[in-house]
This record gives C-alpha cells, structure tokens and sequence, in this order.
C-alpha cells in the first residue's frame, strides 16, 4: 500500500524543560491502515503527532504526506493536505450546538446571514453518510463526553479529512461507547481513510489497529504488525524491562472499620438522585472496589464521601466519628486522602508550580507555614521527596507541572495523598489515560498501602483492574449497590449482569450492607 504519512529524522527538543521529545524519529503509516502510536507518558508520542498536525514545529526532519514533501507550520496546513486531529480534552464551545461545532469556521451562509436549518441539514448528511448519529440541534454542555467525541470526529470529517489522528481516544468512554468507537475506527479505514491511534491500551490495540509503532524516550524503538506481537511484547518493548501485568499481591486482613456509609441519599445534576439508599463499610487492610459503567453514582458518592458534594439522607462515619456534614479539611484531619477522578481539575493547579501542589492540602500545618505565613524550604523539601519516592520525570521544584505527562501528574497527585500515611484512602479512575509502566506503579502503591493498614476505597470502570486490586466488589447501577462479590470468586460475566442491572441467582443485596 502507498503511504499515507512518512515522517524521517524528526527531532525536538524543549529548552524550556530541557526534554528531547523527539530523538531522529521515523514514522510511516500506510493508507487505509488503522495504525497504533503507543509508549509511556513523556515518551514523545503526541508531540511527534502535533509536529504532523502543524501545532509544534520541529527543529529538524522532513514529512511526506501521501508520499508529497510536505511543509506544515499551521493547523490550517494540514487540514488543507487532508490531516485531522481529535485531541483527547476537546475542543468544543459548549454552549454551541453540534451543528455550529461542527461546521465553525465554514459555516454555510447567505449574504453573511447563516441559516440554522442549513446547518442542521448537513450536519445530518455528513452523520448520517458515516453511520455517526447526532442531533445536530443539541447543546454540547448537555451531551456526553462519547457524543462528544463523536462530534470531533465529525468535525474533521467534515474537512475531508483522509488522515485522522486520535488522541488517546478512549480515555473518557465507558466500555459501550469504547466498542461503538472500534466500529468506526474500522468503517473509516474500510473507506480508504487513515486512522492513527495514539493510545496506552495494549488491549486496544489487538483490538482494532493493523499495525503499531512503539516509542520510548523520544526514540521510535519498534514497528510490527499486530498479528505478530503480544500485548506482554508491546509493555516490555514500552518501558524497556518486564513488565507486570498482573497485581501480585497477598490475601488480605481487613481490620477494623474505618469507613462506614449508611443509607446514604445523594443528589445529581439539577437536583435529581444519583445515590439510593447506599450503605457500605471499608475496613483496614482491605481495598473495596467500586465497579460500574460511569455514569450510576459512583462520582456523586466519591463526592459525598469526600466532601464535595451535600448529603441529602443517611450518615457517613470515619473512624467512629460522624463526618456526614464535616469540611473538607476535617475529613482530612482525621485521616482521610482523596486521589479524584480529574486530576486535570479537581486533583492539581496546572497554572501554578509543583511546590504549591503538593503542599495544597497541608499548608496550613507546620512545618508549612508559620502564623500564617508559608515557609518556603519544607515545601520544597517536600516537594523533592515526592518527586524521589514517586519517580516523577522532568519535575523540577519550583517549577511549573503544566508540561508533565498524565503518569507523572498522576504521580503528584498520589506522592501527595499518601504524606502522613492516612487511615483512608478514597481513590477514583487511579489509572485513568495512563500508560502501562505507570499503570504498574500506581497498583504497586496501592497494594503497598493496604498491606501497611490503610482502608482503600477504589472506584474504577476498568473491569481488569478492579478483578486485579480488590478484595470485595461492589458493583453499582442506577445509584445503587446491587451485589457484593468476595474478589476471588468474582467474575467478569457475573459482574457485567450486576453492572447491566441484573441480578445473580443468589438473594440481591442491593438493600445490605457491603
């Protein structure tokens, strides 16, 4: 097959964090291939993408775009030689319609006046002609993140695009939304279409890609076919060691009760009840999972537990005391830690350094602070130990997080959690975009966490890693919890009826107590 991109020799460096993220790379994709980029957070894989789509210009190398030297120095350069990108945070206006998404910037028009109905009107064409459905007269801000992607992929269908780059593209789906994404994938290659998939999922790989290249450290270390290498081959090959994929850990020996939810009544969006009557205790020593498609309570009963959200009915208690309507602080104080879903928003300040990042949940203790007033070398000291203990690459103290990878902001954001070693440990989608080698890490801690007598709270829609983590399941649906399942004898197809709604034939225990 002719090739659709052929990038030689690319290099760049950042002076700005002194990484070479691209070390003489070559990358080709043949047309109509669905092909695979994968490596470790930082290991260059995006910004050789962004080089391609114009975002970031290289310092040396060439690019062939159907076998046609090409020069890219703009977005706009390349979505005229046929080049989309749907990045992995959107870039959408909420507050627009699908249609106006879709279509800003070439919207159609009459005398300067553009016409809603016309707009509607090829935007039903376009989903329809590629088997994507949309209602093109829909808020953004009121679909979900799946349509959402949807409406990308649209967008850069739209401009003819022959090459589409996604951009970790199922980071945010629930597994229903993953597997309609596959569908598509290959409906769009069938069509002559290029699709480069850059992605951490070794599974999704096998699943849905042709080939893969695989990148570590800047370098391109590898291409194969997928039918020739082993998901174990492609970890290995990702970090340079072997890699384990399977949690080793010992049976645990839950103590005492540390967390204890009773009843507990939480409300959604707009007011509407997300929690049912959920009741449910962690003791120390053991990890509890929290299994469930997103979307059936699991983020409004994190937020209850944690603080963030009102308690509308039932109590919570943490170690005997009643926090249900406690601060944030007091939970803390009493030894709860929290690891959020969106470390992006919720767990870190991009705009700020590492120092205020992970001094954000204490600073008001000493060594800290002083009268009120930071004290600038404990923070830093802190800050260097986390990035010693908790390996995190291209961290500097003092210096800003915003260019770290996903693993590495992940890594933070855990390096801080843990400090002062809490009683409980409250953790939502832990490995949530991350890549194998971090993925490791992250279990590792957590194993390590329990076995030293911490009671983990785990919320995850990665199945595997909830079979892999946890020694009692509780699967949610509808915002209730209707079965609880010893992690030993738990198993994917019992687990996918109770996260479907269904029932086991033993007696339901939505109405018990975990």
């Amino acid at each position: 097959m002719p090739l659709a991109v052929d990038m030689r020799h690319i290099r760049k460096f950042f002076p700005s964090s002194s990484v070479l993220a691209c070390d003489d790379v070559d990358f080709a994709v043949e047309q109509g291939e669905v092909h695979a980029l994968v490596g470790e957070n930082g290991a260059g894989k995006t910004t050789l993408m962004n080089i391609l789509y114009g975002l970031v210009a290289p310092d040396a190398g060439q690019i062939f775009v159907h076998e046609k030297l090409s020069h890219i120095a703009h977005p706009n350069d390349a979505i005229k030689q046929g080049i989309g990108m749907v990045h992995q945070h959107f870039k959408l206006v909420p507050s627009f319609t699908i249609a106006q998404n879709i279509l800003l910037g070439i919207e159609p028009n009459q005398a300067g006046f553009i016409d809603n109905n016309d707009e509607a009107d090829i935007v039903r064409r376009l989903s329809e002609s590629f088997g994507l459905p949309v209602n093109p007269n829909a808020r953004v801000a009121d679909i979900s993140v799946g349509m959402q992607q949807r409406v990308e992929i649209l967008k850069t269908l739209q401009r003819n695009a022959q090459i589409l780059i996604l951009d970790e593209p199922t980071a945010v789906l629930t597994p229903q939304e993953v597997r309609e994404l596959y569908v598509v994938i290959r409906k769009l290659a069938a069509d002559g279409r290029t699709v480069i998939l850059i992605t951490h999922k070794l599974l999704e790989v096998k699943e849905v890609a042709d080939r893969v290249s695989i990148m570590r450290r800047g370098r391109m270390v590898a291409t194969h076919s997928v039918a020739d290498v082993s998901v174990r081959d492609m970890a290995n090959l990702m970090v340079g060691r072997e890699v384990i994929l399977r949690v080793d850990k010992s049976p645990a020996t839950p103590g005492d009760v540390v967390l204890k939810a009773d009843n507990l009544l939480v409300a959604g969006a707009g007011g509407i009840p997300a929690v049912f009557g959920v009741s449910l205790e962690v003791r120390a020593g053991e990890i509890l999972g929290i299994a469930g498609v997103s979307g059936n309570g699991q983020t409004e009963l994190v937020e209850a537990i944690t603080g963030l959200r009102p308690v509308e009915g039932g109590t919570i208690n943490l170690l005997g005391q009643n926090i249900t309507h406690a601060s944030v602080r007091k939970r803390r104080e009493i030894g709860m830690a929290h690891v959020p879903e969106d470390r992006m928003v919720v767990g870190l300040n991009l705009k700020t350094n590492l120092d205020e990042n992970v001094v954000v949940t204490h600073y008001q203790d000493e060594p800290y602070s002083k009268r009120g007033i930071l004290r600038l070398p404990p923070i830093r000291k802190l800050a260097q130990q986390i990035v010693d203990a908790f390996q995190v690459k291209s961290a500097r103290v003092g210096e800003e997080i915003k260019t770290l990878s996903g693993g590495n902001l992940q890594k933070v954001v855990l390096g801080r959690e843990l400090y002062g070693k809490p009683r409980l440990l409250v953790v939502n989608q832990p490995t949530r975009g991350l890549d194998v080698g971090s993925i490791e890490f992250v279990h590792k801690t957590l194993i390590e966490e329990r076995d030293s007598g911490a009671a983990i709270l785990l919320v995850s829609v990665e199945l595997d890693e909830i079979l892999s983590l946890s020694d009692r399941i509780a699967v949610m649906f509808g915002g209730r919890i209707m079965d609880v399942l010893d992690a030993e004898a738990a198993n994917e197809q019992d687990i996918g009826v109770l996260m479907a709604g269904g029932s086991l034939e033993t007696e339901p225990a939505a109405a018990e107590k975990v």
